[in-house]
C-alpha cells in the first residue's frame, strides 16, 4: 500500500529565528515536505507549489504576503503579529473571494500559552483586578506581543459579559507611562530583556488574594507542535480563523 501524500509546505520568513525553526520542524515531520523557503526580496510567484504556507515575517509585510498566498489559492498559517481589525477585514474580504482557502492567524502556537489564555478568560469574571505582563527578547519588533493583546482582549470581553466595571486604579499622574498600555481596558506591560524567549504572566487580584497564571517558552521548538497542527488542519477550516484554540477543540 502506498504511503499517504505529504503536505507540501513553504515558509515565508525562512531566514528568521522562527522561520528557520519551522523549516526544520517541517523537514523532520513524517507527513510534511518543505518545498520552498522565502525571505525579504524574494519573488513569491507560485510559492513553489505549496499546499500550505507558514508565514513568519514582520507586521509591515505580513498582509501583502498572506494576500499573495490567498490569491494563489494556497492555505496560510500566520505567526506574524500586528493584525489590526482593519487588516483582518481586508484579509476576510480577500478570502471570501476564494471560498476554499483557509487562513489561520495565531498569536501564539505554544500549547501551554493557548491554555494560559483560556484559563485567564475563565478566571477573568471572578476578579476585580487584572493585569498582563509579557516578557520577550529585545529583538522583537512589536509591543505588546500578539499573545498579550489577545489575552487582554479575552479578559476584557469576559469581564464585560458579567458587567464588571473598569479595573480599579487611582493613578492620575503617570507622565512616563509606567502603568503600561491598555488593551480592552486591561493594563498590559511589555519587558524586553536579553536572554528571554517568550514569557507571560496574567495577574488577577481580589480581596485578600492573587492568582497568577504564567507560561514560559524557553526554546522556539515549543511552538512547533502548534505550527504543525495548524499546517495539518488549516485546509479543513475555510475562511479566516484567529487563534489556534479553534483547531484544538477549546472553543
Amino acid at each position: 500500500m502506498s504511503e499517504p501524500e505529504r503536505i507540501k509546505v513553504a515558509v515565508i520568513g525562512a531566514a528568521g529565528r522562527m522561520g528557520s525553526t519551522v523549516c526544520q520542524a517541517v523537514i523532520d515531520a513524517p507527513d510534511t515536505e518543505l518545498v520552498g523557503r522565502f525571505d525579504v526580496g524574494d519573488d513569491l510567484q507560485d510559492l513553489a507549489g505549496a499546499d500550505v504556507v507558514v508565514e513568519f515575517s514582520v507586521p509591515d509585510a505580513s498582509l501583502a504576503n498572506v494576500l499573495h498566498c490567498v490569491g494563489q489559492g494556497v492555505h496560510v498559517v500566520v505567526g506574524t503579529t500586528g493584525w489590526s481589525p482593519d487588516k483582518l477585514e481586508v484579509l476576510r474580504s480577500a478570502v471570501a473571494a476564494h471560498g476554499s482557502v483557509g487562513v489561520l492567524i495565531a498569536p501564539n502556537f505554544a500549547i501551554g500559552a493557548i491554555l494560559m489564555m483560556r484559563f485567564a478568560q475563565q478566571a477573568a469574571r471572578f476578579y476585580e483586578s487584572a493585569e498582563v505582563i509579557e516578557l520577550h527578547h529585545p529583538n522583537k519588533f512589536d509591543a505588546p506581543s500578539g499573545t498579550a493583546a489577545r489575552t487582554a482582549d479575552l479578559i476584557g470581553a469576559a469581564r464585560e459579559a458579567v458587567a464588571l466595571g473598569p479595573v480599579p486604579d487611582a493613578t492620575t499622574h503617570d507622565p512616563q507611562g509606567a502603568r503600561g498600555g491598555r488593551v480592552h481596558d486591561i493594563p498590559v506591560h511589555s519587558v524586553r530583556l536579553r536572554g528571554l524567549v517568550a514569557h507571560q504572566e496574567v495577574l488577577f487580584g481580589g480581596e485578600g488574594e492573587m492568582l497568577t497564571i504564567r507560561h514560559d517558552s524557553f526554546e522556539r521548538t515549543s511552538f512547533m507542535p502548534g505550527v504543525l497542527a495548524g499546517v495539518r488542519q488549516v485546509a479543513k477550516h475555510p475562511g479566516v480563523t484567529v487563534g489556534l484554540e479553534h483547531y484544538l477543540g477549546l472553543d
